[in-house]
């Protein structure tokens, strides 16, 4: 988590071809309140006897993981899903709040549809270890252990998540596993040991206060921290998966994008920037969708980082809680799901409404986000008002969605074309909305009107006609977030086929097709080159001016001189192309394409 209003080492709160078919990874809260009001010593004890009496009677357990580490079986197959205390909580939980939350997923059925890992976050330990060297667990929150509490959550059926932090101190200025400050041994190999002896599955590494040594740098620093935790992990006779924190302290400088790169090797998922507006009780009502549509724009570009087993994180659904109207809600899952997002929930379980447990629980949307083929979607179309995504998936089928930003109803018409099937009169589409399970047969338009910060989400089955998809839709440009005006219209930009860079608007000339070949071809039928130096659209032909080299990093190279395509000019207005020297992470050289 990035915590704020800290003095600590945060941030600002803030390859392969293009002819490839899918994205190849080869590649957290604000501070806490002032006191807060626990249950005393004497009574703690009671309370979670009840509450572990309560863990070990129910009925409706699911299935959890804490089987002997199979070598060959992959960690996090599908994106991790569960709950975490931070974003409704902060630093104001108990022992009871994380087994009342676990209970409240099994009684409410969010359990049973995949919400399986309670996690508690920071504010857990004390700042001091004891004479061992080991964690203490603070004795108001937590007076019998951490591994009380564990035992309490698997009698539930559930997974057992915990948190810490890669260096000396966590965001709340607890005791961290890093070096100390100033150098010295880490404690990495050694809380790795005693959190598999409570029997934790699931570790949340955060980055706060990362000791960087004198002629190191800040990304090497985190790299070695991250490596140790990882080989730590890997020491214990334990399956635990591990979710990264660093690529998040980065956002906004260059190397963000090298850390995307490293994080994979490391750990399962990772956050990638700005945490999701915590809820206040003194402010419970305070709106936090753009905080939701701030970390979707932020997400979406990714795809490339992203598979099975590696996973981009935007932070937690926060459905159903308070300053997220049903609407909300509902775009929030949608929009994580076609991202192949976690669904990690963070709320008062207990108190979410019926409504918000039939949207979050929807087992037809969460098939989308659980999909084995783990593909992002890909953005098909961006308006002032809305998105359309695409999204393949395993079984040959897809998902479709459209988010409405704007405060009016939108009308969508969407043609198989758009998506990147045949354009001819024999493709048709077998239709499911996926929130009301209504159907429609062979249909050649996909119609809808669409609630003002709704998403609407659909199964599509192509028939034979259709043909399989070419990897069709818009091609954007990133800008460096401005902390005050996070939004998604002055974040990203559109190519355009007359070559320039300019705001989306949803036309036909910001659709793009990557071709098997490594060529941008826009739908009018002409391709991006380069002639005497220079970006120019012409005849698409078999040429190396026209194939181009998509990196990791985000970079389009051209296979005639292998620089790289580059925005010049200022991103408030029409960019023009250029070819010059790949830079390193240069802003105005990184590009989303079609996944």
């Amino acid at each position: 988590m990035l915590k704020r209003n800290h003095h600590v080492n945060n941030p600002k709160t803030v390859g392969r071809s293009v002819s490839g078919a899918g994205a190849t990874a080869s590649s957290i809260g604000a501070g806490c309140p002032g006191p807060i009001a626990v249950s005393s010593p004497r009574r703690m004890p009671g309370v979670l006897l009840l509450l572990l009496f309560l863990a070990s009677v129910s009925g409706a357990a699911v299935s959890a993981f804490g089987a002997p580490a199979d070598g060959l079986k992959m960690l996090a197959a599908t994106p991790p899903m569960g709950w975490n205390d931070w974003d409704h909580y902060q630093c104001g939980v108990t022992a009871e709040t994380i087994v009342s939350n676990a209970k409240a997923l099994v009684t409410t059925g969010l359990a049973a549809r995949g919400y399986q890992t309670v996690t508690i976050d920071d504010c857990w330990m004390q700042k001091g270890r004891d004479s061992k060297g080991n964690l203490q667990p603070d004795p108001v929150r937590f007076p019998q252990g951490i591994k009380t509490v564990a035992s309490a959550v698997h009698a539930l059926g559930l997974k057992f998540g915990i948190y810490e932090d890669s260096g000396y101190a966590t965001c709340d200025g607890l005791a961290g596993s890093g070096q100390p400050k100033g150098g010295g041994k880490d404690h990495f190999f050694q809380d790795a040991r005693l959190f598999a002896s409570w029997g934790v599955d699931y570790l949340k590494l955060d980055a706060c206060n990362v000791y960087v040594p004198p002629g190191s740098s800040k990304d090497a620093a985190f790299r070695k921290a991250y490596a140790r935790e990882s080989a730590a992990l890997k020491s214990v006779d334990r399956p635990i998966v591990f979710s990264e924190s660093a690529p998040a302290y980065f956002q906004g400088t260059p190397e963000w994008y090298d850390v995307l790169s490293w994080v994979r090797y490391y750990g399962q998922l990772w956050r990638e920037g700005s945490d999701m507006a915590n809820y206040h009780a003194k402010d419970p009502d305070a709106p936090r969708f753009p905080s939701v549509l701030w970390n979707y724009a932020y997400n979406l570009p990714l795809g490339r980082f992203q598979k099975p087993g590696n996973w981009n994180d935007p932070d937690f659904i926060i459905g159903g809680d308070s300053g997220l109207s049903l609407a909300e809600s509902r775009s929030q899952l949608a929009l994580w799901s076609m991202m192949s997002a976690p669904l990690i929930l963070s709320s008062d379980v207990a108190k979410l409404s019926p409504q918000a447990i039939a949207i979050l629980g929807k087992r037809a949307v969460i098939a989308i986000d659980q999909d084995p083929l783990g593909r992002m979607a890909t953005l098909v179309r961006r308006s002032n008002a809305m998105d359309v995504l695409f999204k393949p998936l395993a079984a040959g089928d897809a998902a479709v969605a459209v988010l409405n930003r704007s405060a009016a109803p939108v009308r969508v018409s969407l043609r198989p074309a758009d998506f990147g099937y045949a354009a001819n009169s024999g493709c048709r589409l077998e239709v499911r909305n996926l929130w009301n399970d209504k159907r429609q047969s062979a249909i050649s338009a996909l119609e809808a009107e669409i609630a003002p910060h709704d998403t609407a989400i659909w199964r599509v089955q192509p028939s034979a006609h259709c043909g399989r998809p070419s990897r069709t839709g818009a091609i954007i440009m990133t800008t460096n977030p401005d902390r005050h005006h996070r939004n998604i219209d002055s974040y990203s930009r559109c190519l355009t086929a007359p070559g320039q860079v300019e705001a989306c608007s949803g036309t036909r000339g910001e659709s793009w097709v990557v071709t098997s070949s490594g060529a941008l071809r826009s739908l009018g039928g002409r391709c991006l080159g380069v002639a005497h130096g220079k970006p120019v659209m012409e005849a698409c032909r078999a040429a190396s001016t026209q194939r181009w080299r998509y990196t990791l990093e985000g970079n389009l190279k051209s296979a005639q001189d292998h620089q790289c395509l580059s925005a010049t000019g200022p991103a408030s207005d029409h960019q023009s192309l250029t070819i010059e020297p790949c830079g390193h992470n240069q802003q105005n050289q990184i590009w989303s394409l079609p996944n």
